[in-house]
């Protein structure tokens, strides 16, 4: 389309039969019948055209210049390339399951140099685990004489990390069904896309309620495509100071972990087990863990098109609107118009 801008001007330089503005005609052969004494003064004179009139007639000429040159390019559909980048997220679908039973009152962390409870470590340092999961799926299971679904499944990480400030011991109960945790994460797990499903399971001892052994969740999660990752919470101390019924702290033998059963549950899922005896090697745990099950982007980048025809076609309208109102270069009168000289 290009190729037509030069056109015009080919037509003008290899057409013979067109005749260029002010170029004399042939006059070979012609006899002059006119006698006349001054004939060359008179024939001068007929030539001579105005300024007036020869600045009309360029303005015509750059008038049909321009419109062709409006009209090719409207033709030519030029568009404006704007960059658009598309980023996906496939996202993870991860379940967390905290024990909630009563040793997770147990104050053998500290912070700051204060002591603090086991729960209290889990909430804050799963808590930061959630914020640095954007475009992830996370829901909270809590689990004590039974599991319940505290948060399901959600992308809202605000209303996840919310929910699970809230948790309490003992609020499920003070047992530990680990075997129900894991099976409850699992049916909510397994209505999600293959090879997204991760479950995190927090506790400090060992199963003592349930109805599902914790092994035989294990081979039920292995059979969903649920990676497990199990982390056992609690000093090495003979004794620490736990919480009572009363509300009152008391000093009680700790709850024997049966880290074991975890590290077996875990590694049948191909997931790993990690144990947190304090609140450094906890956020270790949940650094790794974050960078095991880390979501990988895709983008892509596409060029939109914008078309801007428009802009040429609206100039060759206002040119052809000037050519009609000023034929020649010069304004357009009735034939009956009377011009006063």
């Amino acid at each position: 389309m290009a190729l037509l801008l030069l056109l015009p001007l080919l037509i003008r330089l290899f057409w013979p039969r067109f005749i260029h503005p002010g170029q004399e005609r042939p006059t070979e052969g012609l006899r002059t019948t006119l006698l006349y004494p001054k004939l060359t003064k008179l024939e001068s004179s007929f030539k001579t055209r105005r300024p007036r009139a020869a600045i009309a007639g360029k303005l015509h000429a750059l008038l049909l210049a321009l419109l062709w040159i409006a009209l090719t390019l409207a033709a030519m559909r030029p568009q404006w390339l704007e960059p658009h980048t598309e980023i996906k997220n496939e996202g993870y679908d991860l379940m967390l399951a905290i024990d909630t039973s009563r040793s997770m009152t147990a104050l053998d962390f500290t912070s700051d140099g204060r002591p603090v409870s086991r729960m209290a470590v889990v909430k804050g340092v799963m808590g930061r685990f959630i914020e640095h999961r954007p475009g992830d799926r996370v829901g909270v299971v809590i689990f004590g004489n039974m599991a319940f679904v505290q948060s399901p499944l959600t992308l809202d990480l605000q209303a996840a990390r919310k929910i699970l400030d809230e948790v309490e011991p003992g609020m499920a109960g003070n047992a530990t069904a680990i075997g129900d945790a894991i099976g409850l994460s699992v049916k909510k797990l397994r209505e999600r896309p293959e090879g997204s499903r991760v479950l995190l399971l927090v506790t400090d001892g060992e199963s003592t309620a349930g109805l599902i052994p914790p092994r035989d969740a294990a081979s039920l999660a292995r059979r969903e495509g649920v990676r497990l990752y199990s982390i056992g919470v609690g000093s090495n101390q003979k004794e620490v100071m736990i919480r009572g019924s009363d509300g009152q702290y008391q000093m009680e033998g700790d709850i024997g972990l049966d880290e074991e059963t975890l590290r077996y549950i875990a590694e049948t899922t191909g997931g790993a087990y990690f144990r947190a005896t304090d609140t450094n090697t906890l956020e270790q745990i949940s650094e790794r863990i974050n960078a095991l099950e880390k979501s990988e982007a895709d983008s892509n980048t596409v060029l939109i098109p914008r078309p801007l025809y428009r802009w040429p076609l609206a100039l060759a309208l206002l040119l052809l609107l000037l050519l009609g109102l000023f034929p020649e270069g010069r304004i357009r009168l009735p034939e009956n118009a009377v011009v006063n000289r």
